[in-house]
């Protein structure tokens, strides 16, 4: 038997190790060197509008459990670079706020890739798609946009179809035509619906959406055009401006891309051309399903949401009721440096929009002061502390009328019987003024059980936001608005009667009754 010489034998050795090498640096996840700059602590961070079935939705009635195509996507590149998967949902508009605030690493929510949103991010595209042009069953195609001409049509509100289709517009002008209406919706669901009741000729979406819903919308609506717009073919992932993240993230969905990974996904979530066959199969819609109507008021993601919405309204009224009575006072006092500024608070936070304050202190906050998109600052808290600011300003106007209508004679005669300001206050002033707050200070409370649905925007799950996405993901809108409308009537309906019963317990004498006892 021949003896191998030795350095024979050690080159043999060597291309073996050499080869294993390779093979585990191809078939093991991303190293250390290779994770993107905005995964932290061995956490990928991903921000998404649950509302665009099949890209991104609620998938049941638990608000965290979230699934479609860029879900998938999100825990597969989690999966390569072994790290921890963190979504938060959140309003559409929301999203590239909470991007640049660094709230999260990426967005992933069915986005186009569009050459103005990279001026500020980069995109990497991950999905073909095309955009379409949907109206209701029986509607003929058009040939062009053009033949949009003086016609409405719903878009969701954050997208850039409102900017595409008013290019569309400058045409139709100069042509001397009437331009397109375009209507902006919050969500993609409440577009739909517009056509669905006849509010608007179509709307404007991508196709993927669309084959996925085909059941939902029971052979209700019809694709009329696809517009040959070339920025409209892909969707991306969208992170912030680095080189070094973009080339991990496009490696991550090359190795996705070769492995059959995301190939997978289409075939997971049917995505390809055999849906627009079932727009020409019309269907029977059922009529009010009573069963949906019936589990939605008895489901937990119903009642935790009103537990929320609950909690969230109580907080700030009661801080907004600690922050606006020492306001109050010094308001009613002497002028001073003091009183000119709180009158400058109590007007800017009157005149500013709640939203705006809302968004304010969850996008635009981290930018000044870091700490505030640690984790600790969730989005309840960010609501607690925008709603009570901007219901101060509304609360304190309410304390200090009902300070100004005491009588000045009592304090006056407190004062002569020796009492100190605070026994003043706390013995005379405040519960003669506290019958005349307290009325409007109920009815303020319950204007603020209400504004609390703004909430929805920064990924509270309140009870809107639980309706919404239960919506998104069924298109039954009456059932699940129905009942969400029983909640917000029962938690009203509650105050009102507490407001009645304490205007009867602390109401001034009845002048009947006293003029009863008079001889």
């Amino acid at each position: 038997m021949p003896v191998p010489r030795p350095r024979a034998f050690v080159r043999k050795c060597f291309l073996v190790l050499a080869s294993v090498f390779t093979l585990f640096l191809v078939t093991t996840p991303a190293r250390a060197a290779d994770l993107p700059e905005f995964v932290h602590d061995g956490t990928l961070t991903v921000c998404t509008n649950p509302t665009l079935p099949p890209m991104t939705f609620v998938n049941g009635t638990d608000a965290t459990a979230m699934a479609g195509v860029d879900m998938d996507l999100a825990r597969a590149l989690a999966r390569y670079w072994n790290v921890k998967l963190v979504t938060t949902p959140m309003d559409f508009v929301g999203l590239f706020p909470s991007l640049a605030a660094q709230r999260c690493g990426m967005v992933i929510s069915g986005i186009i890739k569009l050459p103005e949103r990279e001026k500020n991010f980069d995109a990497i595209t991950y999905l073909d798609t095309a955009l379409v042009v949907v109206a209701r069953a029986g509607t003929p195609h058009i040939g062009s946009m053009a033949d949009l001409s003086g016609k409405a049509v719903a878009v969701q509100s954050g997208t850039s179809y409102a900017a595409r289709i008013g290019r569309e517009n400058d045409l139709l002008v100069a042509a001397g035509r009437a331009p397109i209406t375009i209507q902006q919706y919050p969500t993609e669901d409440a577009v739909v619906q517009q056509v669905l009741i006849g509010r608007v000729f179509a709307f404007a979406s991508q196709d993927v959406e669309l084959y996925f819903r085909r059941k939902q919308l029971h052979g209700k609506v019809n694709i009329i055009l696809e517009p040959d717009y070339p920025e409209y073919r892909n969707f991306a992932i969208y992170i912030r401006k680095n080189a070094h993240d973009r080339q991990s993230v496009e490696s991550a969905i090359a190795t996705l891309e070769t492995s059959g990974t995301i190939a997978e996904i289409r075939k997971k979530w049917a995505i390809g051309d055999s849906g627009r066959d079932a727009f020409t199969q019309p269907a029977q819609a059922p009529g009010f399903r009573w069963a949906t109507f019936l589990s939605a008021l008895g489901s937990s993601a119903f009642l935790r949401g009103a537990l929320i919405t609950l909690s969230v309204a109580i907080l700030s009224h009661l801080t907004a009721i600690i922050i606006s009575v020492p306001m109050a006072i010094t308001l009613n006092g002497p002028d001073s440096i003091i009183r000119q500024a709180l009158r400058v608070y109590v007007s800017v936070f009157r005149g500013a929009p709640t939203l705006l304050q809302l968004l304010f202190i969850w996008n635009a906050l981290p930018q000044f002061f870091p700490i505030f998109r640690e984790e600790w600052f969730t989005p309840f808290l960010a609501t607690w502390l925008s709603l009570s600011i901007n219901e101060s300003a509304y609360q304190v106007e309410i304390n200090r009328a009902a300070l100004s209508a005491v009588d000045r004679g009592q304090e006056q005669a407190a004062d002569a019987l020796g009492m100190n300001r605070r026994q003043v206050y706390f013995h005379v002033i405040f519960p003669q003024a506290l019958r005349i707050a307290l009325p409007p200070t109920i009815n303020e409370f319950i204007n603020l059980l209400k504004t609390t649905s703004l909430a929805s925007v920064i990924s509270l799950q309140e009870l809107l936001s639980v309706t919404q996405i239960q919506v998104a993901r069924t298109f039954e809108f009456t059932e699940y608005y129905a009942a969400a409308l029983i909640y917000y009537l029962a938690m009203v309906f509650f105050f009102l009667f507490v407001q009645k019963r304490v205007e009867r317990r602390f109401a001034w004498a009845d002048r009947h009754k006293a003029c009863a006892n008079e001889p």
